[in-house]
């Protein structure tokens, strides 16, 4: 006679549990986009609705500037982050079993496995000698810095498209005489495509918010966004850094809903 299929809904005290997962993850970010329309200077007393916060951060050169530069180091960095996974993704599902790929595997997802502050102290190390021997201390570094931390970000979705895919067109677009960058260019990467939007989006949210390598490799006056809520909220904190907050998680949200809506076309 077959055992019963087991339901985990079923189980004493799931719906406690559900709750209070809910509640730890959700309340605090409620807390957050609520106080940003606060129109008193406190962040735990409440004066009335208000949008000020959200105009005073528009209008702010400083988060201008800041988020200006955020943007830009992101897109860079997703970029270069994708075009860097895309080749190590094809590289390691194109080509067959080694001895040293899983070795290869460990050494791209490197970044996800060591602590960031390991990462930024090892980036600040070497940067601060290039900084002496070239005199530049641009933003370079800190794209190359987001790319490098970025990369298994990008790999992961476009490595799990890669090994999903049937390999039946490619080789029937070599038994036609394609060459591999044809065969590349009109089959592999039309059908690969949705991995590769979703590399890039998840490598542009990382760079986007990261603090921790963005703090040790930054030179004075390269503030993103995220550094400098981080120096506002060891100054003087008033619910205009909520708003920037909400900004933040809006975007996240948007972007979210772009892959979703991507994934649901393409199903």
């Amino acid at each position: 006679m077959p055992s019963p299929k087991f339901d985990i809904q079923a189980q004493p005290g799931f719906s406690f549990v559900a709750l209070f997962t809910f509640f730890a993850l959700y309340l605090p970010i409620a807390a957050l986009v609520v106080y940003a329309f606060n129109d008193s200077e406190s962040l735990s007393m409440w004066g009335g609705f208000s949008t000020r916060w959200f105009v005073s951060a528009w209008n702010n050169t400083a988060v201008q500037d800041a988020a200006w530069r955020s943007v830009l180091i992101a897109v860079w960095s997703a970029v270069l982050a994708t075009l860097a996974a895309t080749m190590a993704a094809l590289a390691t599902t194109r080509s067959p079993n080694y001895r040293g790929l899983t070795f290869k595997y460990a050494m791209i997802n490197q970044p996800l496995m060591v602590p960031e502050i390991v990462t930024a102290v090892a980036l600040l190390i070497v940067f601060s000698r290039i900084k002496v021997w070239t005199g530049y201390s641009g933003l370079g570094y800190l794209i190359l810095a987001h790319t490098a931390f970025c990369i298994p970000f990008a790999y992961l979705p476009i490595r799990a498209r890669l090994e999903s895919m049937d390999l039946t067109l490619e080789r029937a677009a070599a038994d036609l005489y394609a060459t591999p960058w044809k065969t590349f260019r009109r089959v592999t990467l039309p059908l690969l495509r949705p991995g590769i939007v979703a590399g890039f989006m998840l490598a542009f949210v990382t760079s986007l918010d990261d603090v921790v390598i963005t703090e040790f490799v930054k030179s004075g006056g390269q503030d993103t966004l995220p550094t400098y809520m981080l120096g506002q909220l060891r100054r003087e904190t008033t619910p205009e850094i909520n708003a920037i907050a909400t900004v933040f998680l809006a975007v996240s949200v948007l972007i979210v809903v772009i892959l979703f809506l991507l994934n649901r076309r393409r199903q």
